[in-house]
């Protein structure tokens, strides 16, 4: 009698065991949601290429077959989000996408998170601060706090203004692959604003390199008479400088090197900025 139990305990343990309709219902809602997380996951991983990435290249980072990553690139392609830089296999974030990370920031509901730092360090230096980004070969204003003196220069929100003659231009110029920078440089206007503006590519391209070796963007007086200013980058998690926060002033109250005195605390208001919108907990002091 024991033997037979022994014998159909196993056949018991050896038997398949029947999976219930919850169980599978619920692999399969997991397995949805991740197929409906693969646009997003796919245009983070885009937006962290300066230069594109292949369809290999891509499909490789995000684990998923040539073909899915493909009809997903058609997909968005279509929608404007993703764009395929013309003659070549690489493909870039889209107008769409740009617009919408944009718009993201420009939400009250996000703008009320990051304005508080921008107004307690304009508190601090007196001066007008701005949260700036790349738009092409051009920088935007994402948002500014002012300073309430009354000699101040007023770019509001929405401006764009040159890269090659301005604090944050010439940071995120110097953040780029040095082929991509030489290229866009090579295709500016570089129109001179003041006497102090750097208008031929090779007195560019060395105030570039000058730039990323300190990490730090300056504007003496090359964008307009009288003024300077400082930018310091905000970095994402995988060190990418995706925006910047610039403050610049007359130099009628601070002189460039005044002003650099303050970079440290310029810098700890970009890494709280990107701590709060981009998770980078690590740069947050």
């Amino acid at each position: 009698m024991q033997a037979d139990l022994s014998a159909l305990s196993a056949s018991e343990t050896n038997r398949p065991r029947a999976v219930s309709k919850l169980e599978l219902s619920g692999k399969d809602a997991a397995g949805a949601d991740a197929r409906a997380l693969r646009p997003l996951l796919l245009l983070e991983t885009l937006s962290q290429q300066h230069s594109g990435i292949s369809l290999s290249a891509l499909a490789e980072r995000l684990g998923l077959p040539k073909a899915s990553v493909m009809r997903l690139l058609h997909a968005l392609q279509g929608q404007a989000y993703v764009m395929r830089d013309p003659g070549t296999s690489v493909f870039t974030l889209g107008p769409r996408a740009a617009a919408l990370g944009l718009r993201t920031l420009h939400a009250a509901s996000v703008a009320h998170r990051y304005r508080p730092l921008l107004s307690a360090l304009v508190q601090r230096l007196g001066e007008t601060c701005n949260l700036t980004t790349r738009e092409g070969a051009q920088v935007l204003y994402i948002d500014r706090v002012e300073t309430t003196e009354p000699l101040r220069m007023t770019l509001p929100p929405g401006s764009r203004v040159p890269s090659h003659c301005t604090a944050s231009g010439k940071l995120f110029l110097s953040q780029m692959p040095a082929p991509d920078c030489q290229a866009l440089v090579e295709g500016l206007a570089r129109e001179r604003k003041t006497a102090h503006t750097h208008t031929s590519v090779a007195a560019l391209m060395a105030e570039i390199e000058r730039t990323r070796k300190r990490g730090i963007g300056v504007d003496n007086e090359e964008f307009i008479n009288g003024m300077v200013a400082i930018a310091i980058p905000v970095r994402d998690a995988q060190g990418q400088c995706v925006a910047a926060v610039a403050c610049h002033t007359p130099t009628a109250r601070l002189s460039l090197t005044d002003l650099l005195a303050h970079a440290p605390a310029i810098e700890r208001t970009a890494q709280q900025i990107a701590a709060l919108l981009l998770g980078n907990a690590r740069q947050a002091v």
